[in-house]
């Protein structure tokens, strides 16, 4: 894919400075109800003097920034500061602890570091190397590092529109730790805006887009859903606040493009059947006249009446719940890509999707399917490497330049890609076979009391799963007086497990169902800051009771 300098983000960040400066880019929560907007003029400005104060560290050119925040307007400014003072930016998840910080922070050799919205700033701290200056936003904790207002007050602008080169490095993306230890995957300009510009040319963006931003901006994802394309096409990012204000952002945003992760989606469906059963659900679906009325209602319930794009990514998602959202009239697309190739490789088009497969390739994308049946992936936004890991580097391409994803999958006739699981997530029983949880967590997780699972089961005779049950049912059990739920929660179960076996081979059959107590959470560590379960510390938590539940000969068990 041919890039011109003017193609550029940061290139494109200036034009809309200059062409569309009184036009609101950002609008962003500051409590209270309040909120403040930033034109793109007055993104530009601030950005500018930000630059300018970097500057007067004199660090050399493409020195390491980071930022640790929550979503918000400064993370953008921030990033757009660092790349026109000739810098790189590493953002660091806000729900990381202390040694994790510290490990980034040394291992990309941070010569600053931006502290913004953050909820464990007390733990965070800790992990920061001393001697390290800090800049705080408006909406930080409150600490003594100097203030990004303040700052913006008192320098003057950088002149002209400094650029960067193609192949200059313009941001290091730390994963996010599912598979062991954070990596620095290193992205240049010309790999973020091949990306941005291959999604523009499917999706057609424009001005009048408008998008909520609240997935962790640390993310590939929303590093390019949110900021990198709104730079690029110019259209308007609204933030989130809190959870607790959710809706009430989402309605303020009215957004024409949404995405979340899996468990957002299916926590917003168990939201909906709360209030209204699945049965009657299906009922007043049947009826004509009520349809459309009840489509437009959950959808405006939702704050989605105005989406004309809406896509899952980060996880692997059940079919029947992309079949759910369809059925109301939202055709909710299914991404897959990596990090490591700046989220660009497949999408589900428009018209085009197929129910249980992740899409075509991007344009300028080739994948292919090795003989071990990993998928394999050349795209423009394919990263340069691993930060300071030369090894790791050569270990994740092929000798002819495709990036090995660890995604085990397969091709449709038309070219449309299905993800059958990880290939380091296969695990052997001790009949000797291998079994793939992926496939059998995603027929589990389309049943509306489950809320995540996790197949494990290796050395045992069969396989078993983990669940975690809907917020709704564990809030219901926590204030239920006698077992009667618990029974026909266990009856539910019982009838799953029986449909699950009915659709797998026979050495992939779960023995059991283990209802845990635990919820499984970002604070607790066992998920990753982008929702997806962590099955080394699933599986360290609970090994100490695997032998017991086996010897039960029960389906359905309660961990309590």
């Amino acid at each position: 894919m041919h890039i011109e300098t003017s193609d550029l983000v940061l290139q494109r960040a200036y034009r809309w400075g200059s062409e569309r400066g009184s036009a609101i880019y950002m609008t962003q929560p500051m409590g209270g109800g309040a909120v403040r907007d930033y034109t793109w003029a007055r993104t530009i400005d601030e950005a500018r003097r930000m630059a300018r104060h970097l500057q007067s560290f004199g660090f050399e050119k493409g020195s390491r920034i980071g930022i640790v925040s929550k979503n918000c307007a400064h993370f953008i400014l921030s990033e757009l500061a660092i790349w026109m003072a000739g810098y790189v930016s590493v953002a660091i998840y806000p729900t990381v602890n202390a040694k994790t910080i510290r490990y980034i922070m040394e291992h990309s050799e941070s010569k600053l570091l931006f502290v913004g919205k953050l909820d464990t700033w007390d733990e965070l701290k800790q992990g920061v190397p001393s001697g390290i200056p800090c800049i705080s936003y408006p909406l930080s904790p409150k600490n003594d590092f100097p203030m990004w207002d303040d700052i913006i007050a008192k320098t003057e602008p950088i002149e002209g529109n400094p650029t960067r080169e193609p192949d200059e490095m313009a941001l290091i993306l730390y994963t996010s730790g599912s598979t062991g230890q954070p990596k620095g995957v290193v992205h240049t300009f010309r790999t973020i805006t091949s990306a941005v510009k291959g999604g523009q040319e499917v999706f057609k963006f424009n001005a009048n887009d408008r998008v909520l931003s609240y997935l962790p901006l640390a993310h590939v994802f929303e590093r390019l859903v949110v900021e990198t394309i709104s730079l690029y096409v110019g259209f308007r990012i609204f933030f989130a606040e809190s959870l607790d204000t959710f809706v009430k952002d989402v309605q303020r945003a009215r957004p024409t493009l949404f995405h979340s992760v899996p468990r957002l989606w299916l926590k917003f469906q168990q939201g909906v059947l709360a209030k209204m059963p699945q049965k009657k659900l299906n009922t007043l679906l049947r009826i004509p006249i009520l349809s459309g009325i009840v489509k437009k209602k959950i959808l405006t319930g939702l704050g989605l009446d105005q989406a004309r794009m809406a896509v899952s990514g980060s996880a692997p998602i059940a079919p029947e719940l992309i079949q759910w959202y369809r059925d109301l009239g939202l055709e909710l697309l299914e991404g897959y890509a990596m990090s490591e190739n700046f989220a660009y490789s497949h999408v589900s088009k428009p018209g085009k999707a197929r129910v249980g497969y992740v899409g075509n390739t991007m344009p300028g994308v080739d994948c292919k399917i090795s003989p071990e049946g990993e998928v394999l992936i050349k795209s423009p936004g394919n990263m340069t490497g691993y930060h300071r890991e030369p090894e790791l580097t050569k270990a994740a391409f092929t000798e002819d330049g495709y990036l090995k994803t660890g995604d085990r999958g397969e091709l449709d006739s038309e070219g449309r890609l299905k993800i059958t699981g990880r290939v380091k997530e296969l695990f052997k029983t001790s009949k000797g076979k291998y079994v793939a949880p992926v496939p059998i967590e995603n027929l589990i997780n389309a049943h509306t009391h489950i809320e995540m699972s996790c197949v494990m089961g290796s050395g045992q005779p069969q396989p078993f799963a983990l669940i975690m049950l809907s917020e709704t049912l564990r809030k219901q059990l926590k204030s239920a007086s006698d077992g009667s739920l618990r029974g026909e929660i266990e009856g539910a179960i019982n009838d799953l497990v029986t449909r699950v076996n009915k659709e797998i081979e026979e050495w992939e059959q779960l023995q059991c169902v283990v209802i845990v107590k635990d919820e499984w959470a970002i604070e607790n560590g066992f998920l990753t800051p982008t929702m997806k379960l962590k099955r080394d510390v699933v599986e360290k938590a609970y090994s100490g009771n695997i032998d017991g539940w086996y010897g039960t000969r029960k389906t359905v068990i309660w961990h309590d």
